[in-house]
């Protein structure tokens, strides 16, 4: 048996996010029957996170076993073929036995995509939170900035979440204007339960003058869900890079592209 590592794109809006559910149509529930029709098996998937309803992604990686000697790129090739068109398998690669899709990720990095504009493009409809009226990025990157470094993420959890530790530690986060998108890019050792969404919904609020961007700083330290601005829809969200060490190699933290 081998274990492959999978990288995937996919447009959510079909689907009830990743994981297999009952009575629903998953990401993980395609890429397994795209699997089993190539293979002549169903291997168990995981995958490196879980997507909610609606969430798109433009690196999603997964880990499966095989006993089948199959080269890499020939499964990519193959697997698009028996895919639905909004999935794509990009790249396959061989890892260790102890190599986990999930657990083995050093850092993830989302991007929540705005669409500012007083009217609707449909073909970003169901790809980008539209919102019109003021919006000042500049002020949403100045609050972004307090969100920097380790900090208890609390506030920025769904409430009702399952309790456990909320202290997470973001690498890397900007709010910049590309043409008629504002995009929060955002990378982090790891994510609570819809904090991307709940940070993009709180700098919506500060750019729209609701929030001061100081007072970003004050609710993170607060703890306090309702303190916090609402959750952005799911449809802006985009999981956009996952980092791995591939420490079989020797290698230093690295992007998988194939």
């Amino acid at each position: 048996m081998k274990r492959l590592l999978l990288s995937l794109r996919f447009i959510g809006t079909g689907y009830h996010g990743w994981q297999v559910q009952d009575n629903a149509c998953t990401v993980q529930g395609e890429v397994q029957n795209a699997l089993e029709r190539l293979l002549g098996s169903r291997p168990a998937v995981t995958g490196c996170s879980r997507t909610d309803s609606g969430v798109h992604a433009n690196q999603f990686c997964c880990h499966f076993d095989t006993g089948k000697n199959l080269p890499p790129e020939t499964i990519v090739r193959a697997l698009n073929h028996y895919l639905p068109l909004d999935i794509g398998a990009v790249a396959c690669r061989e890892v260790s036995g102890h190599f986990h899709a999930r657990y083995s990720c050093c850092s993830k990095e989302y991007v929540y995509k705005i669409y500012h504009s007083s009217v609707r493009d449909p073909f970003w409809e169901g790809r980008a939170f539209l919102t019109g009226g003021p919006l000042h990025e500049n002020w949403m990157n100045a609050a972004a900035a307090a969100f920097l470094g380790a900090h208890d993420f609390k506030a920025f959890c769904a409430a009702g979440a399952k309790p456990g530790d909320t202290v997470r530690t973001v690498k890397h986060i900007r709010v910049e204007r590309e043409g008629a998108f504002v995009n929060l890019i955002v990378e982090a050792d790891g994510f609570l339960y819809n904090m991307v969404r709940i940070m993009a919904g709180t700098l919506l609020e500060v750019g729209r003058g609701k929030i001061p961007p100081q007072k970003v700083s004050e609710i993170l330290e607060g703890k306090d869900r309702g303190q916090a601005g609402p959750t952005a829809p799911a449809h802006g969200l985009y999981l956009n890079r996952v980092v791995y060490s591939f420490d079989d190699e020797g290698t230093r933290k690295a992007d998988f592209h194939g």
